[in-house]
């Protein structure tokens, strides 16, 4: 533990770093997202094994004082996310998980116009991909449901160009 604690927290953390900067500025690969998520998990080990071995000058820390404004600097950081009036957004996400809410109740002849295709064409992306269509008035919930799949697969499927199934390969549960 003490000797591989801090070597995997630096690494680990550099990865993480190098892979949130990317995806904070729309750089990089589409892999950027599940590295960056799956390797923050490792990352969370990696720390735990380094507070392990450093909880004796945590503890000190804390017992000088020095621990409380980070702590509370951090929870204020937060805290800014969650309190946010509705309405405005983090880096225009609320926007884009708005909008992709509102596709889900669309039928599916009227979306095929946005990912490039006729309602034929959107069927044909929606079964070439296994997904349960009769017709273009399914709307996007329906056909998940219907294929026990989630709602962001059909819209993945829908894309134009090379779909993948789920970005980490989850299906609904029954």
């Amino acid at each position: 533990m003490n000797k591989y604690g801090t070597p995997f927290t630096t690494i680990f953390f550099l990865i993480s770093t190098v892979t949130g900067v990317a995806l904070f500025f729309h750089w990089g690969p589409g892999a950027f997202h599940p590295m960056h998520e799956w390797l923050s998990m490792v990352l969370l080990l990696a720390f735990a094994l380094h507070l392990l071995k450093n909880w004796t000058p945590l503890m000190n820390y804390g017992r000088r004082g020095l621990l409380y404004i980070p702590v509370l600097i951090g929870v204020l950081s937060c805290a800014y996310f969650f309190l946010q009036p509705t309405g405005k957004s983090a880096g225009g996400k609320q926007v884009a998980f708005r909008l992709a809410a509102m596709a889900t109740k669309a039928p599916i002849g009227q979306l095929a116009p946005l990912f490039g295709t006729d309602a034929e064409g959107a069927l044909g992306r929606l079964r070439a991909h296994q997904f349960v269509v009769t017709t273009d008035d399914e709307t996007v919930d329906q056909v998940a449901q219907a294929s026990n799949r989630m709602p962001n697969d059909v819209l993945m499927a829908l894309m134009p160009g090379k779909p993948e199934n789920s970005e980490h390969g989850r299906h609904r549960k029954g």
